[in-house]
């Protein structure tokens, strides 16, 4: 399997980005992983929704020309869907068995996604009705992306 993680923004603390590095060489023994990152667009210090809007769109535009073709996308927004460990698992270990042999995992910048990028989606999916820092929701993913595989796999990692 090929997973993707396409993030709008750099890494900046090097604890996050050590966290995600650990995650991604864990990774390597059940899935092909790898990261891209897309450069957020600029905005100003106050920006208007209009112009935060605007940013998305070509975010999004930036994100979709990113997606390979027949992958199965999971869009990471606050109104998607919240589910267990267990249940991405399941997931995850079924899209194989349907065709499927990449799956996009997609974050946003601390804006969110665009409209056209939600509308890709085959699964919107929200980690917590909390808010955490953008950074280490990438850690999070990463983390679970992980354990669904040790889950697959009946590894001792999840409890």
């Amino acid at each position: 399997m090929n997973i993707t993680l396409i993030c709008v923004g750099r890494i900046k603390e090097d604890h996050f980005r050590d966290a995600c590095s650990e995650y991604e060489k864990r990774l390597g023994a059940f899935c092909r992983f790898n990261t891209e990152i897309i450069e957020p667009e600029r905005l100003s210090d106050n920006p208007s929704q209009a112009e935060i809007h605007n940013a998305l769109n070509r975010e999004g535009e930036k994100i979709l020309k990113k997606i390979p073709s027949g992958a199965y996308v999971c869009a990471m927004c606050v109104e998607g869907k919240e589910m267990t460990s267990a249940q991405l698992a399941d997931i995850t270990k079924t899209l194989p068995l349907k065709g499927v042999s990449s799956v996009v995992f997609i974050i946003g910048s601390s804006f969110g996604l665009g409209e056209g990028v939600k509308a890709a989606a085959d699964l919107k999916l929200s980690m917590s009705k909390m808010t955490f820092p953008h950074q280490l929701a990438r850690v999070m993913l990463s983390e679970q992306i992980y354990r669904a595989y040790t889950i697959i796999y009946n590894k001792r990692y999840h409890k």
